[in-house]
């Protein structure tokens, strides 16, 4: 395994990658021989990030097969981070060439399947494998434990808590999170997470402001470890996620997991992996139609909470398993 994912706090990559290792040593202890950020020979080499030490290992004999991970492509990280011209250009490029260096690839969403093929990749070096969270991590805890939660956390027992996780910048839709909480000042909003990338952050002077003074109502937690999010989960009425772009947010699988009802802006990507999972929501004004119809609709809400539990039947981490197993089997015969 090759990654720096976990050198950024807060931010999805790192999640899934930690999650996949740990998936494999559970399951797979005797039967992977895993190894981090070394370069020895290896049967595989399963790059999660696109560092260019990894890019240049890949021309070191003894790599085996070399398999990419794809969690971004240059059209998904617009509205993520500010790279003046002509640097943008050139690490779009590079992201493309290292795609291209792979044996095989992964995404996480089948939508990037033609993304990739327009980009000269073949469709049969392309693989889905999507995301997954463990339920020991992410799960739903007793109202009882909710409550004392709630009382640690000095929110309010009868009020209505909206969740919002990831990132602070332009892509994330915490703008319209935040004209959400002005426009419902009797509602509790939390946004977990902060600026992993600092100034480099789309956005970054404008949402700083916010941040440093929010509405009463509003509560940026800035960056906190992932083992402490089960806990927001859990004092959550629901999930809102107001992303423009994503691709299989780890955020909206941990939701699911803690059997918190989720709310979404309707990206077309979602449909192809989540949809009938979560509540819709094409713009900020249907987001509050949506948030309107659920403080009021208690039965609503809770067909909502039962679909959380579907989705996370559906992405199950013993499911995963045996997906991963059959995939890195399959790779080894062909290197």
């Amino acid at each position: 395994m090759f990654s720096s994912a976990t050198k950024v706090k807060g931010q999805g990559v790192g999640s899934a990658y930690e999650e996949l290792i740990s998936l494999l040593k559970t399951h797979f202890p005797d039967e992977f021989k895993i190894s981090i950020n070394k370069y020895g020979r290896s049967e595989i080499s399963h790059y999660h990030t696109i560092d260019p030490q990894f890019y240049l290992s890949t021309f070191m004999p003894g790599r085996g097969r070399k398999i990419g991970y794809v969690h971004f492509l240059p059209e998904t990280i617009e509205g993520s981070l500010k790279i003046p011209q002509p640097f943008r250009g050139i690490f779009y490029k590079y992201i493309i060439a290292f795609y291209k260096r792979m044996d095989h690839i992964v995404v996480v969403n089948p939508t990037f399947i033609p993304k990739l093929t327009a980009y000269g990749i073949p469709e049969e070096k392309i693989s889905y494998i999507p995301n997954f969270v463990h339920k020991s991590e992410f799960y739903e805890m007793s109202s009882e434990k909710k409550q004392a939660l709630r009382r640690q956390m000095h929110i309010e027992q009868d009020k209505f808590v909206i969740l919002g996780i990831g990132q602070v910048q332009e892509r994330k839709g915490v703008k319209d999170f935040i004209k959400l909480a002005k426009n419902n000042p009797d509602l509790h909003f939390i946004w977990a997470g902060g600026f992993s990338f600092g100034r480099m952050t789309d956005g970054y002077a404008d949402l700083k402001k916010v941040v440093d003074n929010p509405p009463a109502n509003l509560k940026f937690t800035g960056i906190i470890d992932r083992s402490e999010l089960v806990n927001y989960y859990n004092v959550a009425n629901l999930f809102l996620l107001p992303s423009y772009n994503e691709l299989f947010p780890m955020s909206v699988l941990e939701a699911f997991s803690c059997g918190t009802p989720v709310l979404l802006r309707d990206l077309d990507l979602y449909h192809a992996i989540i949809e009938g999972y979560y509540a819709p929501a094409k713009d900020v004004s249907e987001m509050q139609a949506q948030i309107s119809y659920l403080t009021k609709n208690t039965d609503a809400l809770k067909t909502l909470h039962e679909k959380s539990n579907e989705a996370s039947a559906q992405y199950s981490e013993e499911h995963l398993a045996n997906i991963w197993h059959g995939f890195y089997m399959r790779q080894a015969r062909e290197g």
